[in-house]
């Protein structure tokens, strides 16, 4: 695994060293990424061979020098369309947890560790919730969650289940947040006057406010072009709360390029770039689309104003628990990408989502997370616009499984659960299967 060279901040190009584990930008507050000696990985790094390792750290050599933390997280299924050959659906409910959140934590937590690290808190939607919670238990490190009281049941059972500190919010994530960083202040303050160790203040690992949970999500960045035999797609599709994982792909496709991995345009899968030189090669990166909830649409509605930057959008509400992020953190790196790349950002209303959710149920045979079904209703929505043509290869992310979504699913669909006050009783079947 290669050495860190440093950290740099994503608006001013700010260069911080990772002696420690650093939060954002001293100078502009801006989320920090990390940056190896990209010229020495090119001399001495190949892309991976088919077979191999089965996860995420088949990458090994593109992340931080650590021993990681890992419960098998990552290399999900890259699935085809049963109705389009140019569809391909990137099944991230195979992970851990069930959901893509599995990744970053996975990352982020080894370096907790590696860092010595012994309390961390996070605001979560739901998802990142559990997957902190079950890393933190596998490092033996102890976890402060704090999630909207209406997250779905599964995530506030899988924080309780995995040990951690659950607490819940009478409120959105923002909030979550807001009470995050008044008890690490507050900490601070107490560390400061001598009545608390440096080593039980909690490290804030949220979204973007860490830089290692991006490394762990550009990992599909890579997946996904190495299960297209090291070419791009002409887009993908990816649900957009906090970000970070379309934030992750974009930095995979710039190493990727400086690497040679990937192959340019109008080469071969076969022809290896490895050995030229980016700038000699010409690459067409897939268009980056961007999903939010039509009940929670910061960023949608920031591009459509053409704004670098979103506004805290008011009364947010969504069946995609996921999407329910009012301003993230990383909103003017994601509004950047999508421009870059030539892509759009689409919100959808929550019935569109659950008709999207049924249809690729009934038709595919899956059951996709509200968010992933936001990013198939937003397929159909570019093709039924003709900004996208079906002949156009794209990737689409299921980021979690339906399964942790079954309360919020069956809301949405108007579905009860049976009686169960009454139940069944046991009927003897004359000694065949029980005594008579």
């Amino acid at each position: 695994m290669p050495a860190i060279a440093s950290l740099e901040c994503s608006r001013c190009q700010n260069k911080v060293s990772a002696d420690k584990y650093e939060t954002i930008c001293p100078k502009c507050a801006g989320a920090l990424y990390v940056r190896y000696d990209m010229d020495a990985l090119k001399k001495t790094r190949a892309r991976p061979e088919a077979g191999g390792r089965q996860s995420m750290w088949r990458y090994k050599d593109v992340l931080p020098e650590i021993a990681p933390i890992t419960l098998g997280e990552g290399w999900t299924p890259m699935l085809t369309s049963r109705r389009n050959p140019n569809v391909f659906l990137k099944e991230e409910a195979a992970n851990p947890t069930g959901t893509f959140k599995a990744r970053g934590m996975s990352m982020a937590v080894s370096m907790a560790r590696h860092y010595g690290l012994k309390k961390l808190a996070a605001p979560s939607a739901g998802n990142a919730a559990g997957a902190l919670a079950a890393y933190a238990a596998a490092a033996g490190i102890e976890a402060h969650i704090f999630m909207p009281k209406d997250v779905p049941f599964a995530n506030y059972l899988e924080g309780k289940a995995y040990g951690a500190n659950v607490t819940l919010v009478d409120g959105l994530i923002s909030d979550c947040a807001r009470i995050v960083n008044e008890r690490i202040k507050e900490q601070r303050a107490e560390q400061a006057a001598g009545r608390l160790a440096p080593e039980d203040v909690w490290f804030d690992i949220s979204t973007l406010k860490e830089p290692f949970r991006v490394e762990g999500k550009k990992t599909m960045g890579y997946e996904l072009v190495e299960q297209l035999d090291w070419t791009y797609p002409d887009a993908v599709f990816y649900p957009t709360g906090g970000g970070v994982g379309l934030i992750g792909m974009w930095k995979a496709f710039e190493e990727m390029e400086q690497l040679g991995w990937v192959t340019p345009e109008g080469g071969h899968p076969e022809r290896s770039a490895v050995g030229a030189k980016p700038k000699d090669l010409k690459f067409k990166r897939p268009k980056m689309i961007a999903i939010q909830a039509s009940g929670c649409a910061p960023v949608a509605k920031a591009y459509k104003e053409g704004a670098n930057a979103s506004q805290m959008f008011e009364n947010a509400a969504t069946f995609a628990a996921g999407l329910r992020v009012p301003r993230p953190y990383g909103d003017y790196i994601i509004l950047d990408i999508v421009r870059q790349s030539g892509g759009t950002v689409v919100d959808l209303p929550d019935e569109t989502i659950l008709d999207s959710l049924l249809d690729w149920s009934r038709n595919e045979g899956l059951l996709l997370s509200p968010e992933g079904a936001a990013a198939t209703a937003a397929y159909d929505h570019l093709i039924e616009t003709g900004f996208l043509n079906p002949s156009d290869r794209v990737v689409i992310f299921n980021t979690g499984t339906g399964l942790k979504y079954v309360d919020m699913i069956a809301q949405a669909m108007g579905v009860r659960r049976p009686d169960t006050a009454k139940l069944p009783e046991r009927v003897p079947v004359g000694g065949i299967i029980t005594p008579q």
